[in-house]
């Protein structure tokens, strides 16, 4: 892999701009909340400005890892600060940028505990941004772990529905795929014999035999892929997307999915693509299987949260479903559909919290006719709906159609399965918005204020990147394709 090193340390600002943020936040009094907040703003914001400088300041003709920084941590243990960026890490940094600064937002007029809330928040995505850039795999256990503890109190105390059980539930899953990955690192660093964490040194050819990849790979995609939400190790995800204030379930199904996919990507398949092909075929299974269990069970579901909760289990298997093609088109797809469904999830938890906000209630028997009361509020959860049906021109489409080119040439009944399931995904998604948004008007919210142009910012953000990446998908699959084609020509020699 080529490497470029940082002419100034982008990656290492966007660190310090979540621990300067922090600190910030944590110096204001609890009595100073409006400070708090804008200070979260303006640190957010900071995240937002340099993941979208890097974007745009990648070079797609080089490729390979740019913006490389790289300092001895620890030498005797081959422990290094190592962080760069690649086709597959750079849309999930922008992603994570767009999440956080929306997310933070989408919180503005809460009034319990703001600045406990804004300071866990910002340790989480934190944890976030370093496991998206670390190249070095003590680093990438450590941001994973840092991303992972503060959702308990996320959720336990701002949280609702079940908050203490949707807490602990979605802490010990997490916590035993946390158990699989540890040992799983440790024993690729003493099988490798190179006294190294760097990936970079750990996916050279050879370094570790077929067996031993085989073996390390099952634990890792187990490991990370519990995170992933991948069937049957999803159950603590609805439940956790359900319990979660809205900002930390627009981070939780945005942005902490992804960290397992990317985990599996970075980690499993990047270091053991032997292991990658001879698990390949279970990993279709169980992707197929979470597409189908989504979308059925999704479908009885009369909380929007839940709702939303289900159809992430669904999307995200069309992301294990590319994965497990071990093709070009496969990995394609599923980094775009990693963005691109954290950025419609985003918009669909953000619209569904201030609906909640306003009605006091998740349940779709309850609502109706919400259109005609609040025409822009609805607007922007019909139009995630919508990029979560799969509508041409948004940007959910071109994830999955990639996928299922590629699905359908390795695993046509697969394929299949997981195209009829997404039907009937699609078809939960509309009755949600009939019964939700149109029909006759429930008399006690005929009153209610629409969203007005300054809480409509965070919707309007990511709406606006829905349609960018939906109408322009060539931006985002010009940068995945500087690492995937690059990993599938080293693969088939």
């Amino acid at each position: 892999m080529h490497l470029t090193y940082a002419d100034f340390p982008y990656l290492s600002a966007i660190l310090f701009s979540c621990v300067a943020g922090l600190g910030v936040i944590l110096a204001v009094p609890d009595e100073r909340k409006d400070l708090i907040r804008k200070a979260g703003a303006v640190f957010s914001g900071a995240t937002l400005f340099l993941s979208v400088s890097l974007f745009v300041s990648y070079d797609r003709h080089l490729g390979g890892l740019q913006f490389v920084e790289k300092i001895a941590w620890i030498p005797s243990l081959g422990i290094h600060y190592f962080n760069g960026v690649d086709g597959f890490s750079l849309p999930n940094l922008l992603l994570t940028g767009i999440v956080f600064f929306t997310g933070v937002l989408t919180m503005w007029g809460m009034e319990s505990r703001v600045k406990e809330f804004y300071a866990l928040y910002f340790v989480l995505v934190t944890g976030v941004f370093g496991l998206f850039m670390s190249m070095d795999l003590f680093f990438i256990f450590v941001w994973y772990d840092v991303s992972l503890f503060p959702m308990y109190l996320l959720i336990a105390v701002w949280g609702s529905t079940r908050k203490e059980y949707g807490a602990m539930k979605l802490t010990l899953y997490l916590l035993a795929g946390s158990a699989l990955i540890l040992p799983t690192v440790i024993f690729l660093f003493v099988r490798s014999g190179l006294n190294t964490f760097d990936v970079v040194s750990l996916m050279q050819s050879g370094v570790f035999t077929p067996q031993d990849q085989k073996f390390a790979f099952l634990l890792l995609y187990l490991g990370f892929g519990i995170l992933a939400g991948v069937w049957p190790f999803h159950t603590w995800s609805p439940v956790g997307h359900v319990a979660a204030p809205h900002a930390v379930s627009m981070v939780h199904a945005g942005v902490l999915m992804k960290i397992g996919a990317f985990g599996v990507l970075r980690v499993a398949v990047m270091l053991c693509p032997e292991g990658w092909k001879q698990w390949a075929d279970l990993m279709a299974l169980l992707a197929a299987c979470g597409i189908l269990y989504g979308a059925l069970v999704g479908l009885r579901q009369t909380d929007l949260k839940y709702v939303i909760g289900y159809s992430s289990v669904s999307h995200m298997g069309v992301v294990g479903l590319g994965l497990s093609t071990v093709t070009l088109e496969g990995l394609d797809g599923a980094v775009f559909q990693m963005f691109a469904h954290g950025v419609m999830t985003a918009l669909l938890f953000s619209s569904v919290g201030y609906i909640y906000d306003r009605t006091h209630t998740k349940m779709i028997p309850e609502l109706g006719g919400l259109s005609r009361v609040m025409p822009v509020a609805s607007a922007y959860f019909i139009v995630a709906a919508m990029a979560g049906m799969g509508v041409p021109g948004l940007a959910c489409f071109w994830g999955e159609l990639v996928v299922f080119i590629a699905a359908f040439k390795v695993y046509p009944v697969r394929g299949t399965t997981a195209v009829l399931a997404l039907v009937v995904s699609a078809l939960f998604m509309l009755r949600v918005v009939q019964h939700t948004f149109y029909g006759p008007p429930k008399e006690e919210y005929a009153h209610l204020p629409d969203i007005s142009l300054v809480q409509g910012i965070p919707r309007m953000i990511l709406l606006a990147v829905l349609l960018l990446f939906g109408l322009y998908p060539a931006l985002l699959f010009d940068v995945i394709q500087t690492a995937s084609v690059p990993f599938m020509v080293g693969l088939s020699r």
